[in-house]
């Protein structure tokens, strides 16, 4: 693996992933690999399960991707992951704690305690050791509200759904999703992290519910926007069933400038195995041109899965690193290719189009 954990100038790269759930878990496993300084930003939407019952309950905002985020940065020493199974740990049973996961609770504890969701955070991360931090976008719940198509008789008629769970499990088109509030704050301190970040990384993960968001708070996406760091998109390995089933990855390109006209990235890093080359590596330059962005073919999946590899996915996101830190003409395509060749490995290393 490429090591850029130590820059020359003497300092790991400031990383800021953007997400929540599984998908976040994945990038904050690859980015743990390349530093210290990774700071996670957190969708605050989700309704369901333990979350969403303490959400509803103590009025606090949904703690269950945020502990996932904790527990993806906890510290690996043998102490501290007792720690973090403990704080993954899930009841079950069919009493008043069944489901709930020892984790939230722990965090809905801290919240009601300390009086401020950031400092809880931030406890939880110093039991487990967490060198970087785990931070919310907004300080406040959120709700997400999408008009679907398919739900009628007329399948041209959309109905509009709310809820992340009635979201991410509607069996009919997802078209637009939009945030309640219509302009929450965002986090200051994901703000100031994102000011000062070498690398910002969106996705993978639920496309309309955990990486959109992001993009759909104002004060936000002004920074992503203004940010110097170099912004990777990661696609998902697969369309998930719900939200974007039958989703080309050259449709959640365009589900995305939809959302965010005017956004803009660097790259857009894609799995080898799950676009075809020829029409529809054509479709998705084409898509990935309305970002700005170049597309990075590589081999980041788990053999047999839809789940992102980890140290692979880091080899790549540690070389779109180490070309943000030249910025210059010596780290051009090629070189990225050539070295994306010697240090990912797989069915297809790296290509650039």
């Amino acid at each position: 693996m490429t090591d850029v954990s130590t820059r020359t100038d003497g300092r790991a790269p400031r990383i800021v992933a953007f997400g929540g759930g599984h998908g976040l878990y994945a990038t904050l496993s690859a980015a743990r690999r390349l530093s210290s300084d990774v700071t996670a930003v957190v969708t605050v939407a989700d309704d369901g399960g333990s979350s969403g019952r303490l959400r509803n309950e103590l009025g606090m905002i949904p703690p269950g991707d945020l502990r996932m985020a904790l527990a993806a940065l906890a510290a690996q020493t043998p102490d501290v992951q007792s720690w973090t199974e403990t704080v993954q740990h899930r009841f079950g049973g069919s009493g008043a704690l069944a489901g709930h996961s020892v984790g939230n609770l722990i965090l809905a504890g801290l919240t009601e305690v300390l009086g401020d969701p950031i400092a809880a955070l931030d406890t939880l991360a110093r039991l487990l050791q967490v060198e970087g931090r785990v931070l919310p976008m907004s300080t406040q719940a959120l709700q997400i509200e999408a008009d679907v198509v398919g739900l009628e008789t007329d399948p041209r008629v959309s109905r509009c759904i709310r809820g992340q769970v009635a979201v991410a499990t509607t069996p009919g088109k997802v078209r637009r999703v939009r945030l309640l509030p219509a302009d929450p704050p965002a986090c200051p301190d994901a703000l100031a992290a994102l000011a000062t970040a070498d690398l910002a990384i969106l996705g993978p993960g639920s496309w309309f519910s955990s990486v959109i968001p992001h993009v759909l708070i104002p004060e936000l996406l002004d920074g992503l926007m203004r940010t110097s760091a170099r912004k990777v998109l990661v696609l998902n390995l697969a369309p998930e069933p719900g939200e974007t089933a039958g989703f080309s990855a050259e449709r959640h390109l365009h589900v995305l400038c939809q959302h965010a006209p005017g956004f803009r990235v660097d790259h857009v890093v894609v799995d080898s195995a799950s676009v075809p080359a020829g029409r529809e590596r054509d479709h998705l330059c084409r898509a990935a041109r309305q970002l700005g962005a170049e597309v990075v073919y590589a081999d980041v999946a788990e053999d047999g899965s839809h789940k992102h590899h980890a140290a692979k996915l880091a080899d790549v996101l540690a070389l779109l690193a180490e070309r943000h830190r030249q910025a210059g003409p010596a780290t051009g395509r090629d070189d990225i290719e050539r070295a994306a060749e010697r240090t990912v490995g797989g069915r297809e290393s790296a290509s650039w189009r």
